[in-house]
């Protein structure tokens, strides 16, 4: 196990001074004003991060048995290292999850809060309000799940351990949310993460030692690191999707019982929380939880208030669980509950990073599917400024979010909710003739994986990195630098494939093949070829191969309507014959180099014809 790089002496300094650390720079919590624009709460969240890997360190040093990053990783998905207050209502009935870890204070989840103070000896305020006394208490409870659980557990049976749901009336449910939330952590470390302040280094997990294969499909775990060259593979009736690269179940493999049958992407785990539908369903209501994913599924089976919501969507990569039939009322919004279908997204709603484009898509997919099931006009769709408070819309609007609906108090999904975007998914074709998918100005958008994730990458080492550089930009500040390093063990030529929304097709935008899809680049080395590779329905095509200059930017781009810029690539075809496509990565390939090359990305966009 990584010991901290601190020494003993700053080691000591660290818990002498603890009652220091509650004084932030600028520690933005959940209930900040709504009000507040996004690059201002960008800016304080940026600010007060900078001390928390000074936090983790202490915690490591005092707990050195802990895994390297585990911390980091549940703190991410439990608040995205945001100071939490607690402080959910009258946006959900949900209990509190506090401090920078989100722990649980007890309320239909284990006391979390309360065992953490008992373990450090400190007065339970102090683990709910201070960061430093909140991150060593998380790593408590985690070190003494390390004692309990037997030596040759895995990393995601400790997780699972760790997690705050309670078992009081469905033992399969309370696992099933644990699982979630270890899968959620561990998919975080796989992938790392260097975005708004939030650094955590990319850790490959060998997926197949963490979770059984029916837990792998239900996950959608990535299995990249596998051989996909040489074909598709087999392992007792499950196999690895060469698009996806995810493990999936073949015919009579899996769980059966664990898949909706109202809407097939999702999964089933049932509420207890509903009643008979007295109106025919005619609206949708749009949530956010203010909690976790994992939390939510928890609190949706065992909450003293009946809470529930039809579907709710996991952030990090769209997944969609189902917690209660379509035909019956959930109990999600009050009086309107008779004729609306309710979805609720993980995350909190003055945290705009919770809403990721994996979530947008599962979402409209989803409401999509309401539209066509249940004749409700998606068109009908709010389209307009997002609220902070509670502002009653027209019944005539359709598709809104709670706090649209009369009768009241509840203000999600709030300021952060891209409503525009999630029209324009909703009704593809209404958006104008250019889609810049991402920029990097902001964040790494799409592009979230090391340049070696991808099983079929060859060539480069898996310390080659990738991350957003603001020295160098094609347009405004900032692009995404990548660092190729020559795998030294053997002389493969190399072919990088630099993948987009993680490996996952529903983390990418959606566009219609009518169209160009194209970048700026810029290398630092000579002799490299550069194209892209787009998920077309159940397939992947591969475009035609473009060389690029060196050290000078160069916009490169491929009609998704000519069969002559594209070739078959995984159960492709070599033509764009999808009603829509998503960009599945960049490919960038050199003959064999030992040389360090630097290569940059910016604006990758999609153009009308």
């Amino acid at each position: 196990m990584r010991r901290s790089r601190l020494t003993l002496a700053v080691s000591a300094l660290l818990f002498i001074a603890a009652p220091a650390w509650s004084q932030q720079r600028a520690v933005a919590r959940a209930t900040d004003t709504p009000q507040t624009t996004t690059a201002a709460a960008q800016a304080a969240l940026i600010e007060a991060r900078r001390d928390y890997p000074a936090l983790f360190a202490a915690a490591y040093a005092r707990y050195p048995q802990l895994p390297a990053g585990s911390l980091e990783a549940i703190a991410y998905v439990q608040s995205r290292w945001v100071m939490l207050d607690g402080a959910t209502a009258p946006l959900a009935e949900a209990p509190a999850a506090v401090g920078l870890m989100g722990l649980y204070n007890g309320q239909g989840f284990r006391d979390q809060v309360g065992t953490a103070a008992t373990l450090l000896g400190v007065k339970r305020e102090l683990v709910e309000t201070d960061a430093y006394w909140n991150v060593l208490g998380a790593a408590a409870l985690l070190a003494e799940q390390r004692t309990q659980v037997a030596r040759s557990a895995s990393l995601a049976d400790l997780l699972a351990a760790y997690a705050g749901v309670a078992e009081d009336k469905n033992p399969a449910i309370a696992a099933f949310a644990r699982e979630a939330f270890a899968y959620d952590v561990l998919l975080t470390l796989d992938r790392g993460i260097d975005d708004d302040g939030i650094r955590i280094a990319a850790r490959p997990v060998t997926w197949e030692r963490e979770f059984t294969p029916d837990a792998l499909v239900r996950q959608r775990a990535p299995f990249v690191r596998l051989d996909l060259q040489r074909g598709a593979v087999e392992i007792d009736g499950y196999r690895v999707d060469p698009v996806t690269e995810a493990l999936t179940a073949t015919e009579g493999a899996g769980d059966p019982g664990l898949q909706s049958t109202d809407y097939a992407p999702a999964l089933w785990v049932a509420s207890p929380y509903y009643h008979a539908r007295s109106l025919a369903v005619s609206a949708v209501a749009i949530h956010t939880m203010q909690g976790s994913y994992a939390g939510s599924i928890s609190w949706f089976q065992n909450n003293p208030n009946s809470v529930s919501a039809h579907y709710l969507i996991r952030s990090s990569d769209g997944q969609v669980t189902q917690m209660v039939r379509e035909s019956q009322a959930a109990h999600h919004i009050g009086s309107e509950n008779s004729y609306t279908l309710g979805i609720e997204h993980e995350g909190y709603v003055n945290n705009a990073s919770w809403y990721t484009t994996a979530m947008y898509n599962a979402s409209a997919a989803l409401t999509r599917h309401f539209c066509a099931r249940y004749a409700i006009n998606c068109a009908t769709a709010y389209n307009g400024p997002a609220h902070s408070g509670v502002v009653v819309l027209s019944s005539t609007i359709r598709i809104k979010g709670h706090q649209h609906f009369p009768n009241n108090t509840h203000v999600d999904p709030g300021i952060n909710w891209d409503w525009p975007r999630y029209y324009g998914l909703l009704n593809p074709g209404s958006g104008g003739t250019t889609t810049v998918l991402d920029t990097f100005e902001s964040n790494e958008g799409h592009f979230t994986s090391t340049p070696s994730y991808s099983g079929s990458t060859t060539g480069i080492a898996a310390s080659s990195t990738a991350e957003r550089d603001c020295t160098i930009a094609k347009a405004g500040s900032c692009s995404e630098h990548l660092t190729l390093i020559d795998d030294s063990a053997n002389t493969q030529d190399w072919a990088v494939r630099f993948l987009s929304g993680g490996g996952t097709p529903g983390s990418n935008t959606a566009v219609a093949r009518n169209g160009r899809v194209g970048f700026w680049v810029y290398v630092g080395g000579s002799g490299f070829n550069v194209g892209v590779g787009v998920d077309d329905g159940a397939a992947t095509e591969r475009s035609v191969l473009r060389s690029v200059p060196a050290n000078t930017w160069t916009y490169v781009e491929w009609n998704l309507a000519d069969a002559a810029q594209w070739n078959a690539w995984v159960g492709g075809n070599g033509t764009i014959d999808a009603a829509t496509v998503t960009l599945d990565a960049i490919w960038l390939e050199r003959a064999h180099t030992t040389f360090t090359v630097n290569a940059y990305i910016d604006e990758v966009q999609w153009r009308s014809n």
